[in-house]
């Protein structure tokens, strides 16, 4: 006797002229024979799983369209429907949320237009098998699919427990959960309430944000954190600015996810975020989040996280009080040292400034001078009108105050905007003297806090060379950090390189000029100047041209100074630009000029060719550019790679520049730093004076972000400029 277990409850125009279909992407399709119209597909109704291909999360033009859901299986011996759906919220921007009985339990935070900002683990593999496409103002999301590297098929899965896997199958391994979230109790939505912050221990940990303390301290002794924090001095809103003035001021939250509830405001920078939080008093936070932009609190702040790594900066909102508490703390700190170290310490310091100026007085006699030790010495430097004197004597640089590079940028108006970069907008403006700069606003979550800020003024202000930006001044007001640049009316390179239109400019000579450009410049960098200093972030956006199409290497917030016989460096943090860092700086945090060189040698295959190094990721025979640039040089030794523009135009005699060229280029990125040139090998290869050594092919493996990814601080920034 035949029973019916389940049915698509829809008809076709005929019982027989029904047709069904299961798909090679696994969508089993229910089609009407005579009409050809789809009467039901199982992709619509996913189940607890997700299968690759392009996905309508929800469509809110339409009223009546049943939103998409994953809905988790009762046990994993029972498909009935469990406790546990997931799915995307309607909300600028979208986020994912999975839901328990119907109550928040997780989310992914807001997408970032590369990766869910709250999942600190989500690495190349994974950003490269899952995109959201949104047109929020036709209410439309879809998500895209695809297998990551090294995995056949690919599905996310909801878990009966409420975990999302994606999960992946491969001939050795078969099925396995490449990645899963939720990992911790922190993860869990609102563990420690409003005003809480949660840190991933094992067990739990909470603690209230400062300003705040826990709402019931009965429970929070018990260990129950869920009722939060208060505020414990209420806000003075009304008044015009920061603490100075009694009015409210913005706490640095550093390393945190975003929280939740947040608001999107379409706004240029962080400076007009802070401002516009500031004037709103319902405002409790804010924060600029690269990728997405302004992001603004009102009320409560609730579901926030330190993260292990890749977390973004909140500014939360107090009392004038709240903030000069702790300045209060450093100065007492201050006050009663010499009282706990005692009189014995104030006598030492006397004699050792004593001794000093003994010294200094002596110097001054030996040398036959006068002694004018009671005569304070200054350094002279010529400060135009709208500058004021630098704080910091080892600097050879004026500084601007900010009324006079609001006046030159006009208040910073859009219309001014060159570009965005790593750290922030960068503007045209024009001095009091009528001389036209390029003023970078840094943006205070780019990560470019005051130590890369000062670090860069020291670098520039110290390095002449005609390949090198120069830098003409800068301004630090409150939360303001700002340089200023010799304005260079060509732009960045990418803006002619990756540009249909624009790149016709770029003849080969052009090009080649450019590249001996950089190469000189990176020499005076590792060799030639009074510094020693490794770039850590050369890419085609980093390479300023002037109306002559000459190159400049420019911002040097990552650079770092080698001492004396130093060679390599590691950090735990590494830096940089995905598809330029070398594989020994990605994988082990090991840095030298060798770093640099491999930089260049992408960037050099990057300007023979005319393709971006990112271009790659979805290329079946050719998974990134150093593996097309192999094939190219195996097969006419890298003439067959240049750019349409360069092979339709260049003469005979340029042909084997660009043979060499690209030989270089290959150098230069070989696997190991050892089998890379020095700059002054590079430049005597390009010029003709030595002969090519044979490349060896790389193995491509640093592509992907394969190690400990503790160590990625700070690649999403740089990836997002990348993807501009």
């Amino acid at each position: 006797m035949k029973r019916r277990v389940w049915s698509t409850n829809v008809s076709a125009s005929s019982p027989s002229a029904a047709i069904a279909s299961l798909q090679d992407d696994g969508n089993l399709v229910l089609r009407d024979g005579s009409t050809g119209q789809n009467l039901w597909q199982s992709g619509d109704h996913s189940g607890d799983t997700l299968i690759a291909g392009k996905w309508l999360m929800f469509n809110a033009s339409n009223p009546t369209a049943e939103p998409f859901l994953l809905n988790a299986w009762k046990s994993a011996a029972d498909p009935s429907p469990g406790e546990f759906t997931a799915s995307f919220l309607l909300q600028t921007p979208p986020q994912a949320t999975i839901w328990r009985n119907q109550m928040t339990y997780w989310r992914s935070g807001p997408w970032d237009k590369a990766r869910f900002t709250n999942i600190p683990d989500m690495d190349t593999d994974y950003q490269s098998s899952l995109t959201l496409l949104d047109d929020l103002d036709q209410g439309l999301v879809y998500l895209s699919l695809s297998p990551p590297r090294n995995c056949t098929y690919t599905t996310f899965v909801l878990s009966s427990s409420g975990s999302l896997e994606l999960r992946c199958w491969d001939r050795t391994r078969g099925w396995y959960a490449r990645w899963r979230t939720p990992k911790s109790q922190c993860e869990n939505y609102g563990s420690c309430g409003e005003f809480g912050v949660c840190e991933r221990n094992d067990p739990l940990v909470c603690n209230c944000l400062k300003g705040f303390v826990p709402k019931s301290e009965e429970e929070w002794r018990q260990g129950n954190w869920s009722g939060g924090c208060i505020r414990r001095t209420e806000l003075l809103c009304g008044k015009s600015n920061v603490s100075s003035n009694g009015g409210d001021g913005f706490l640095k939250l550093s390393g945190v996810n975003v929280p939740d509830s947040s608001e999107f405001m379409r706004v240029w920078d962080d400076g007009e975020c802070s401002r516009q939080c500031l004037n709103n008093c319902s405002c409790t936070a804010y924060s600029f989040v690269n990728g997405i932009g302004c992001l603004m609190w009102k009320g409560k702040v609730v579901d926030l996280q330190v993260l292990p790594f890749a977390g973004q900066d909140l500014y939360l909102r107090l009392a004038s009080t709240e903030l000069d508490d702790e300045k209060k703390q450093s100065a007492r700190l201050i006050v009663i040292l010499p009282t706990i170290l005692g009189t014995l310490v104030i006598v030492a310091l006397v004699l050792v400034l004593g001794l000093v100026m003994w010294r200094k007085r002596r110097v001054n006699t030996t040398k036959g001078g006068t002694d004018n030790s009671s005569v304070p010495s200054k350094r002279v430097t010529y400060v135009p009108k709208g500058y004021s004197e630098v704080p910091d004597e080892s600097l050879e640089l004026p500084m601007f105050d900010l009324e006079s590079i609001e006046i030159a940028t006009d208040s910073f108006n859009t219309e001014n905007l060159l570009g965005r970069g790593g750290f922030g907008p960068v503007y045209k403006g024009k001095l009091p003297d009528g001389k036209v700069v390029a003023i970078k606003r840094l943006s205070s979550s780019s990560g470019q806090g005051a130590n890369e800020f000062k670090n860069e003024i020291m670098l520039i202000s110290k390095l002449q060379h005609r390949n090198l930006v120069r830098l003409l001044g800068c301004c630090i007001d409150k939360l303001e950090k700002i340089l200023i640049y010799e304005y260079m009316p060509k732009k960045s390179l990418d803006n002619y390189l990756f540009d249909s239109t624009k790149k016709a400019e770029l003849d080969w000579p052009t090009r080649f000029n450019i590249i001996h450009g950089v190469a000189r410049g990176l020499l005076y960098l590792h060799r030639d100047s009074c510094l020693r200093i490794i770039h850590r972030d050369l890419k085609v956006s980093n390479i300023l041209l002037d109306e002559k199409m000459n190159p400049k290497i420019s911002d040097f917030g990552l650079a770092r100074i080698f001492e004396g016989t130093q060679d390599l460096a590691s950090t735990h943090k590494v830096v940089g630009t995905l598809g330029y860092m070398s594989p020994e700086y990605l994988l082990a945090g090991m840095f030298s000029e060798k770093s640099d060189v491999f930089s260049f040698g992408v960037l050099v295959l990057e300007i023979v060719s005319g393709r971006k190094t990112t271009s790659f990721h979805y290329e079946e025979h050719h998974p990134s550019l150093l593996s097309y640039a192999w094939r190219s040089w195996d097969e006419s030794r890298g003439v067959d790679m240049a750019d349409e523009t360069v092979a339709e135009s260049s003469k005979p005699s340029e042909v084997s520049r660009i043979s060499r060229c690209v030989n270089v280029g290959l150098l230069c990125v070989q696997d190991h730093a050892s089998d890379r040139p020095t700059m002054a090998s590079v430049l005597s290869m390009l010029s003709g004076e030595t002969s090519l050594p044979r490349p060896t092919k790389p193995t491509y493996t640093f592509q992907n972000k394969t190690a400990n990814p503790a160590i990625f601080n700070d690649l999403t920034e740089s990836i997002i400029v990348e993807g501009r």
